[in-house]
């Protein structure tokens, strides 16, 4: 008996239903490439992969296809450059609202040019310099959903749901290859070359890669913003003077939730903390279209007393910021100093089971529809807050399935792989550059908070943020592959081998699309090459992306046969790309209005 690899019991069709192999009931599912997350990063990894005529088998654990790019994150933000297939996706965006019928809750020159959006945070100003050069770089979820399933439609790639990786036993390792891996199911996938899409890095942890979880200290590797930060810590910081406990004056009382009385550490010392996770919420003011905030389920007052308290030592702003994104939507993220981010719920993610993960998104889920129903209803919230979100609610054509409330955690960091090269601050700031270049990466030095603390004085701050500028840099191909030794056929494009520092800049979405792209083309190469991930050919490599529009740093290596480096090769989204203004100026004014990704 026969069965088809893309069972509709594991599988939800695209709208295009494509081709699946046969296999046998005791056989694996075989291709050349696997691609382990359904990110960004694993789509444009797929799709690459698939267009060099390689079979190619992408695994979407959660079953939800582009990660943050369709999970909320309309506003990208971009630094560096913005080429290859990720240019491709934002140009296909704007395609699909140069048509009349893509604005149904407003018009084109309305989304311009409305006044209705210079309220609270939700700033008004240089949004058509995001649309520029055929590319859209804001958008609404449902389209950039559309658009990634367009993508993956238009190849044959089998796209496999709902299967989880075994990741006590599930990864098999042969003369330092991964010869197979095993979903919970007990089915079996094999391939020539891996590719570790996922915001966690699971397959790369399973598969016995070096990483890390946490914070370095600065001396690890000579860096200036790694650790703990206290001194810096100033941006979407609390009032000061709030009392840390849950009866103000009585230690007896205990502490208020998300307190962490151990903290903050030693100043830039290394610690196991994560910076804070959120969910990205898609708002509108349509009344046609919106549904009101409600009082989740579990709903505990206490998580927000540090808001009432903030309130009440003079907060006086709504404390989330909007981002406008067409069709009277916004991206909705956090601002100020109690906001849509959990801070401190997040430190056992990484490495935690399913079961503790599964917890850790419903806490998230259930405080944000908290916070959400708390500003607009809760009577401790002043009334000009409350009357500032009456007329907001979740947009009602968004995430129907999951009460219009994203499904994907904004994990912003999680694990880091430590290969033989990693990304750190030195390489940001362009202090140093690596050899072997593959995506230009420029977005600011970037960390949200990671800790609630209590001061010397006896009152509660926040700790971790970090914000600051970077360069133009190169990430190294080195920094996606693991060290030598480990995992010869994996690529890791998302939980790449940098410091927190240098990860708080690479984990745009858009630098993961690129490197996505680099994976995928990268994994054909090895396969063509008969080599090991960590051996092949860079400047093949280059070629081959070159040819694709992928923007490349420059390189201080020599080709073989070569008297100097190779040329830089300019393309897409950079410096000069536009007609009316070059890229330089247009970051400078985007990043002055949006910059806390």
């Amino acid at each position: 008996m026969l069965r088809l690899c893309s069972s509709f019991a594991g599988l939800v069709l695209l709208a295009a239903v494509l081709p699946a192999p046969v296999c046998g009931d005791d056989g694996p599912d075989k291709a050349d490439v696997v691609v382990y997350g359904g990110t960004s990063a694993g789509v444009m990894a797929a799709v690459r992969a698939a267009r060099e005529n390689a079979s190619v088998i992408m695994i979407v654990p959660d079953g939800h296809i582009g990660g943050t790019t369709t999970g909320g994150l309309g506003q990208t933000d971009i630094g560096g450059g913005m080429s290859g297939m990720a240019r491709e996706f934002y140009r296909r965006v704007h395609d699909y609202y140069d048509r009349d019928e893509a604005w149904t809750w407003e018009t084109r020159d309305d989304y311009f040019n409305a006044s209705w959006y210079d309220r609270w945070s939700l700033e008004g100003r240089g949004w058509s310099r995001r649309w520029r050069d055929g590319a859209a770089l804001t958008f609404e979820p449902s389209v950039a959903s559309e658009v990634m399933k367009g993508m993956l439609g238009e190849v044959d790639v089998q796209v496999v749901h709902a299967e989880r990786l075994n990741r006590e036993t599930g990864v098999r390792m042969q003369d330092g290859r991964i010869s197979e891996i095993e979903m919970e199911s007990g089915r079996v996938f094999t391939a020539e070359v891996y590719v570790d899409a996922t915001y966690e890095g699971d397959l790369m942890a399973a598969a016995g890669v070096s990483y890390i979880v946490g914070r370095e200290s600065n001396s690890d590797y000579g860096e200036t913003l790694n650790g703990v930060q206290t001194q810096r810590a100033t941006s979407h910081q609390l009032p000061s003077g709030i009392d840390p406990y849950r009866v103000p004056g009585d230690p007896e009382s205990g502490f208020l939730p998300g307190v962490d009385p151990s903290g903050p550490g030693d100043e830039t010392s290394g610690d196991h903390r994560v910076q804070a996770y959120n969910i990205r919420i898609t708002m509108t003011d349509v009344p046609e279209n919106r549904v009101p905030f409600a009082k989740p389920e579990g709903y505990e007052e206490m998580e927000y007393e540090l808001l009432f308290r903030a309130f009440e030592a003079g907060l006086d702003a709504v404390p989330l910021h909007g981002a406008r994104m067409p069709n009277r939507k916004t991206d909705t993220n956090n601002s100020r100093g109690f906001s849509t981010d959990f801070i401190g719920r997040n430190y056992d993610y990484p490495d935690a089971d399913y079961v503790r993960r599964e917890e850790i998104v419903r806490e998230h889920r259930t405080y944000i529809q908290g916070l959400l129903w708390t500003l607009s209803e809760h009577p401790r919230v002043p009334a000009e807050i409350r009357g500032e979100l009456s007329d907001w609610g979740y947009a009602r054509d968004e995430f129907g399935e999951h009460d219009h409330l994203s499904p994907q955690l904004y994990v912003r960091e999680a694990r880091r792989m430590v290969g033989d090269y990693v990304m750190t601050e030195q390489d940001v700031r362009g202090q140093r550059t690596a050899p072997d270049g593959v995506v230009i990466g420029g977005y600011q030095i970037d960390s949200h908070h990671t800790q609630r603390y209590i001061t010397a004085s006896g009152y509660v701050r926040n700790e971790g943020d970090v914000q600051t500028s970077a360069g133009s840099y190169g990430i190294s191909y080195r920094a996606i592959v693991p060290g030598e030794g480990e995992a010869r056929n994996l690529i890791v494009p998302v939980c790449v081998s940098a410091t927190h520092v240098a990860h708080g800049t690479i984990r745009m979405e858009p630098v993961f699309m690129q490197l996505g792209h680099v994976a995928g083309q990268a994994a054909v190469l090895s396969i063509e090459d008969g080599v090991a991930v960590q051996d092949i050919d860079y400047f093949a490599l280059r070629e081959r992306l070159a040819d694709q529009g992928l923007t490349l740093p420059e390189t201080t290596m020599v080709p073989p046969g070569a008297e100097g480096p190779a040329e830089p090769v300019y393309t897409g989204f950079m410096n000069g790309d536009f007609e009316e203004e070059p890229f330089d100026r247009f970051w400078s004014v985007s990043r002055n209005v949006l910059r806390h990704d």
